[in-house]
């Protein structure tokens, strides 16, 4: 299957195929259809956790049926931190805390390349403390509640 030039998404940097083996390679998964089941997966749980300008703008930059499970998801009523994103994760898809936190950190390290540092930057303002470290970066700070 090769890449196809999406005209109405120019920002797209790679197919559905291209992603999935990057997701495969980095969580060493065995086989393509359980980076699928993953990538979807951890999509779906951050489609419902992500609004506004940040959301449309990944997207944007997801292949089609990527950003069709992400922008497929409702937006939760209730922000999880990241400890409670991995623990939803986990009871969504029957796994242990520990699987849930490699599936999204891997996910996650490849939407990061995809997103790039500024749009990265702006998810991350978004979400509540504890996602930094899903995405590969350090947490420095927690945010001031009010």
């Amino acid at each position: 299957m090769t890449d196809q030039l999406h005209l109405d998404r120019p920002d797209v940097a790679m197919s559905f195929p291209a992603l999935l083996a990057k997701v495969r390679y980095e969580g060493a998964y065995p086989t393509e259809e359980k980076a699928r089941e993953v990538t979807l997966q951890v999509l779906g749980a951050l489609g419902r956790q992500l609004i506004g300008e940040e959301r449309v703008a990944l997207a944007a930059r997801l292949p089609l049926e990527a950003a069709l499970e992400f922008t497929g998801q409702a937006p939760a009523a209730e922000r999880l931190t990241g400890w409670g994103f991995v623990k939803d994760l986990a009871r969504r898809t029957g796994t242990s805390p520990a699987v849930a936190r490699w599936n999204a950190g891997t996910v996650f390290s490849v939407l990061a390349r995809l997103a790039g540092p500024d749009l990265l930057d702006d998810i991350l303002h978004q979400l509540p403390d504890g996602y930094p470290l899903l995405f590969g970066r350090a947490e420095l700070r927690l945010r001031q509640t009010a």
